[in-house]
């Protein structure tokens, strides 16, 4: 047996998203970079260790910028996947979710760059970006649910 999947003109919106995501990276990279050249950690250390962050303190935004774009990283594949699966059935919502996990990590990056990780929550950003990725999982969720529903 087949499935036809038709999609709907609105998958432009879940691939305007997944795409906004990928430029949020790009831009966290250039931000890592950055630090990582004020505090003057060379390749391939991934992160300054203490001695440097107690005699640097641009080190330390450079750990918390580096902190930052990779613990995006972690949930890069979540939030990409689920947003393709969702997006199957519910375009608006899967594009919702997934543009409210990068906007809030762009808030997220810019608070945790100060040097102080107590801000990486600016403005709740830790908060909205956990509960676009875990209402994106739920959402994916549901539409293969829809998805098995319908083959049967």
């Amino acid at each position: 047996m087949s499935v036809t999947i038709v999609l709907s003109k609105e998958y432009v919106y879940p691939v305007a998203a997944i795409a906004s995501t990928c430029w949020l990276t790009f831009w966290q990279t250039i931000k890592v970079g950055g630090a990582r050249k004020r505090a003057g950690i060379p390749y391939p250390y991934v992160y300054a260790d203490k001695a440097e962050v107690a005699a640097n303190q641009e080190a330390n935004v450079f750990n918390c910028t580096q902190r930052a774009h990779q613990n995006t990283l972690e949930y890069f594949p979540i939030v990409v996947a689920s947003t393709v699966v969702a997006s199957l059935k519910h375009p608006l919502i899967a594009a919702s979710l997934c543009g409210l996990f990068t906007a809030s990590r762009v808030v997220y990056t810019i608070g945790y760059s100060t040097g102080d990780p107590a801000k990486r929550n600016l403005f709740g950003s830790a908060m909205f970006s956990s509960l676009g990725w875990l209402a994106l999982l739920g959402t994916s969720a549901w539409t293969v649910v829809e998805l098995f529903r319908e083959t049967l």
